[in-house]
């Protein structure tokens, strides 16, 4: 069978948000035509086999240039390939330089040249030293511009306070960008570090209050200046309600949720297992169902991987105290699975979701259309078998730190084969690197 194949045929794909006999034709990368099912097709995937469009994820931290021991191009995009990912938005931190300049965007596509599984974009940073100058940044390409509002655990990448928060967003939207935003309120963060291996106690120290007050606080900033909001990885259900009135209000608010709140629970957290830690932190089984009623009703935009890997020793510093080891949970890979197998045991079907796994982080990137099985789009495709089991070994992952809270799980959906502008990228394996750039058009002089 060719690498490459002119056609695809699937009694099952994933088109206009349902499920239909289709065959899809390639031509020089792209989708050039969808056909009936055709028997004689280059690649026929079997009867139980479901037809997706790549997913996107815009929230990914590939770390590089600088700190390629956490994680890379080469291997955090063959990562991406192997969870079905065909288009991933690297964060501006936690790579050195931070993605805060030209010249930083500058050095971050040169590390990224040759190395690419799946299409990568970029998106900015909004710190203090860089506010007025924002848009030469999204000149130079970058997707949009991230910011933290408490301690982002980089130095050189500061967080905002509430008038340099306005500030951006008034700048920001003077030329119809998006400020992308972890929201947690200093002012609610209990402790700064040890604080033990019982994770609970960790738990206390990030409580919902944090988030609740951030959001609110980004909700009314976006209210006043007109400019377009999201919040990355919400973990608190509870603050749902103030996004649904805000949504409902008018105020240009997206709102992403991960696969590590929708299917861990802080009730099941060993001891000292720092692996497991995240900022804002995984929650209990109750706010957990917050979060999945707000993907049911549309609430929720996205569920994407915030995948932020770092280096054993970083995981374990301290012993498996929760309050010394880094934050971030690396789940580029393993997404898909783990939120399906979730949604399959709450009776909820595959179409429900994919939605939040391909258009809705398309939309928040900008990136128009992507993510759909659509004439004209990149042939961005995946064989996806919703029906078979695996087991997560980490040993087995494409990371480079070959760590995951979900190792040992079974988890049901398997992804067999990822392709890449029309081109076989993984197969059990990264079998080309024919990933691109993408790179946002300069804004408009007189935007909005």
């Amino acid at each position: 069978m060719t690498a490459s194949p002119a056609s695809i045929a699937a009694r099952r794909a994933y088109i206009d948000g349902g499920w239909a006999p289709a065959t899809v034709r390639i031509a020089d990368g792209v989708i050039a035509a969808i056909d009936p099912f055709d028997d004689t097709a280059d690649l026929v995937l079997p009867g139980d086999a479901a037809l997706l469009p790549g997913l996107v994820d815009s929230h990914v931290h590939l770390d590089e240039p600088g700190r390629t021991e956490w994680e890379g191009f080469a291997t955090g995009t063959a990562a991406a390939a192997a969870g079905g990912v065909t288009t991933v938005l690297d964060m501006p931190l936690n790579s050195v330089p931070v993605t805060t300049t030209v010249e930083a965007l500058a050095a971050k596509r040169a590390a990224a040249a040759g190395k690419l599984a799946v299409d990568v974009g970029y998106w900015g940073g909004a710190v203090p030293e860089n506010l007025g100058s924002l848009r030469a940044l999204a000149a130079a390409g970058v997707v949009g511009f991230k910011c933290f509002l408490a301690p982002s655990g980089i130095d050189e990448f500061g967080h905002l306070d509430p008038t340099q928060l306005e500030a951006a967003l008034a700048e920001i939207a003077e030329f119809d960008g998006v400020l992308i935003v972890h929201a947690e309120d200093p002012a609610h963060l209990h402790a700064d570090g040890a604080l033990g291996r019982h994770y609970a106690d960790f738990l206390a120290s990030r409580p919902p209050e944090s988030e609740a007050a951030a959001i609110e606080a980004v909700i009314e900033a976006s209210r006043r200046t007109g400019a377009r909001a999201h919040i990355v990885h919400l973990s608190d259900g509870t603050a749902l309600d103030a996004v649904r009135a805000a949504k409902a209000d008018g105020v240009r608010l997206t709102v992403e949720t991960c696969p590590h709140y929708l299917t861990l629970r802080a009730e099941d957290v060993p001891d000292g297992a720092g692996t497991f830690k995240c900022c804002p932190p995984i929650r209990d089984a109750a706010n957990q169902d917050l979060l999945w009623d707000g993907v049911l009703d549309g609430t929720i935009d996205a569920i994407v991987s915030d995948h932020s890997p770092s280096t054993r020793a970083l995981k374990e510093q301290g012993g498996g105290d929760f309050g010394l080891a880094w934050g971030g949970i690396a789940g580029v890979q393993t997404g898909l699975s783990a939120v399906w197998t979730a949604a399959r045991g709450r009776g909820i079907r595959l179409e429900r979701i994919l939605p939040l796994f391909t258009t809705g982080p398309a939309r928040i990137a900008g990136l128009g259309t992507r993510g759909t099985i659509a004439i004209g789009e990149p042939a961005h495709l995946v064989d996806f078998r919703p029906h078979e089991s695996w087991t997560v070994r980490a040993a087995d992952l494409e990371y480079r730190n070959k760590l995951s809270p979900w190792d040992g799980a079974t988890l049901r959906g398997l992804v067999a084969e990822t392709y890449v502008h029309g081109a076989l990228a993984y197969r059990g394996g990264v079998a080309a690197r024919r990933g691109r750039e993408i790179l946002a058009p300069p804004p408009d002089e007189g935007a909005p």
